[in-house]
Order: structure tokens, then C-alpha cells, then sequence
């Protein structure tokens, strides 16, 4: 009996936000989803997906999908684990999606499913812009605070400066018992 291996798409199990932030990644500055993720989410095949994608290239500028560089391919080889040439797996460089490609998806493919998938895949980059924007203004404010308190540590430096001073100078008018000559 062969044990037939149930993924996370499966009708099984649910699809979470978390398992679908999980699957975008930062390249060249831009919050993308590889192709092999698209169509595991969409439960077609990656083949499928880039078919569907060719026959409608019109729809798909540079800012909404592009093919990864050898050297960038090779780096996502070693992070996440897809195959190496010559094995049986990809020949060519995975294509990525902006926000704006996998919106266009829902276009290109029309079933139930690639509907519900565009909608889960957009409100999880609605989701992390949203982080992002949180840290920014975290970091903002904690920029703020760490200003604040720089200043603070000049004014306590020179209020001990001022205080060392008086100390010094009663000192040495306590020392001046007697008469001067």
C-alpha cells in the first residue's frame, strides 16, 4: 500500500495566512512569490501556470512578473531546496510575481479555486505591508527616544561639570584659613 503524502494545500488542511506570508520573499527590492509556490497554492502544476501565463504575456509587464538571474536562481536553490539541473528537476530560472502579477493571475486563471487562492495570496501582502510600515514607524519612534536621550546625556554631563566645579572652588575657599599675605 502506497502512502500518498498529503501537502498543506491539500483539501485537508487549511490554508493559513501564515502559510501563505511564509511563501513571499524579498528580491530585488520587491515583495514576490516564486512560480512552483503559485502553482502549489493553485493546485496546477508549474508548467501549467507558466503556460496559461505565455499565452497571456501581454498582461504581465516587468513590474508584475520577470524571470530570476542564473546567480539568483542558484541562491534560492541553496535556501529552499528546489532541484538542481540536470536531475529531473527545473531547467530554467523560476519566474516571481509582484503583488500586482499575482493579482493579474486571477485573470489568467479563472477556476473557484485560483480565486479563493488570489484573495488569501493578496491579504497576505496587505499583511506584511502593514508590518513593514508598523517597524518603520517602531524604529522612527525608538530613533526619537534615543535623540531624546543623547540631549539628556549632555545636560547631565554638564550639569556634573558644573557641579565638580563648585565642589573644587568651595574646597579651596575652606582651605583659606588665616590671613593672606
Amino acid at each position: 500500500m502506497v502512502k500518498e503524502k498529503i501537502s498543506e494545500t491539500s483539501l485537508i488542511m487549511p490554508i493559513t495566512p501564515e502559510f501563505v506570508e511564509r511563501r513571499i520573499h524579498i528580491t530585488r527590492g520587491q515583495k514576490v512569490m516564486l512560480d512552483s509556490d503559485l502553482a502549489e497554492l493553485y493546485q496546477v502544476e508549474t508548467r501549467i501556470l507558466i503556460q496559461a501565463i505565455k499565452r497571456n504575456l501581454q498582461r504581465f509587464p516587468n513590474d508584475f512578473m520577470f524571470q530570476l538571474t542564473l546567480n539568483e536562481a542558484t541562491r534560492l536553490r541553496s535556501q529552499f531546496v528546489i532541484s538542481n539541473d540536470g536531475r529531473g528537476g527545473r531547467r530554467y530560472a523560476p519566474y516571481v510575481f509582484t503583488e500586482l502579477g499575482v493579482a493579474m493571475l486571477s485573470s489568467v486563471l479563472n477556476s473557484e479555486k485560483a480565486i479563493q487562492m488570489n484573495v488569501y495570496i493578496l491579504r497576505a501582502f496587505v499583511k506584511l505591508r502593514e508590518l513593514l510600515t508598523t517597524h518603520k514607524d517602531l524604529a522612527r519612534k525608538i530613533e526619537q527616544l534615543e535623540k531624546g536621550q543623547r540631549e539628556q546625556g549632555k545636560d547631565i554631563t554638564a550639569i556634573s561639570q558644573a557641579v565638580s566645579k563648585l565642589i573644587t572652588e568651595k574646597m579651596k575657599i575652606k582651605d583659606a584659613i588665616g590671613f593672606e599675605v
